[in-house]
């Protein structure tokens, strides 16, 4: 239920995907989080939780939106009145982003070290499935509405790698501890996964071109 992340993007640039689109859908599905995901949950978990929608709701506003509202605020100041300081921006703050969600997988990881002995073998197997349903549900899809390649690929990244940073957050936030393993180790294999994809299309273009076209 997460949207996509930073990560979708960049893998899709990589991939040689369509940037345009990516960016488009992590944006759209961003802004809807707040009401997709506590819905969705809610649907699937019922009264198996003891959190409510306006819990969840809150949580993803503060979490999402008011720092990315705030984003485009800042942005939007720096651009007017400095844009020396909007071009320090724009190389600084997604380091230390970055810095942050390693630092919240790492605290997440190292507080479950004994659930990842206890389980790790079927966590880590849980975590490469879904990751692998949502890369070929989303390549799926794409090809079944006859997209181009590069729309399939954009697809296949959208779905398939998620905003892990969010569901750690929301999962450490509302519910027990040991809830955020599995996006904690998901923040950590999509980025086996992706660039693994992302190399693997490019590779094809790259056969491609130099021999006969080959199915993508």
């Amino acid at each position: 239920a997460a949207p996509g992340g930073t990560a979708s993007n960049v893998m899709t640039y990589l991939g040689r995907g369509d940037v345009a689109l990516s960016v488009a859908i992590t944006t759209v599905t961003t802004l809807a989080a707040p009401i997709v995901m506590p819905a969705w949950t809610l649907f699937i978990l019922g009264e198996a939780i003891d959190v409510t929608f306006m819990e969840m709701f809150t949580s993803i506003v503060q979490i999402v939106i008011i720092p990315v509202v705030l984003g485009f605020g800042i942005r939007y100041v720096l651009d007017r009145y400095s844009p020396t300081a909007a071009e320090v921006g724009v190389d600084v703050f997604p380091v230390i982003s970055v810095a942050a969600i390693v630092a919240i997988v790492a605290g997440v990881v190292g507080a479950n070290v004994d659930n990842i002995l206890t389980a790790g073998a079927l966590v880590l197997a849980a975590v490469v499935l879904h990751n692998g349903i949502g890369l070929g549900a989303g390549y799926g899809v794409g090809r079944a509405f006859g997209m181009t390649k590069d729309r399939v690929r954009t697809t296949t990244f959208e779905v398939g790698l998620q905003n892990s940073g969010l569901a750690v957050a929301l999962a450490a936030s509302l519910f027990d501890p040991a809830a955020a393993l599995i996006p904690a180790l998901f923040s950590v294999w999509h980025n086996v996964s992706g660039p693994a994809l992302a190399s693997y299309f490019t590779w094809s273009d790259g056969r491609a071109a130099s021999g006969p076209v080959a199915a993508d």
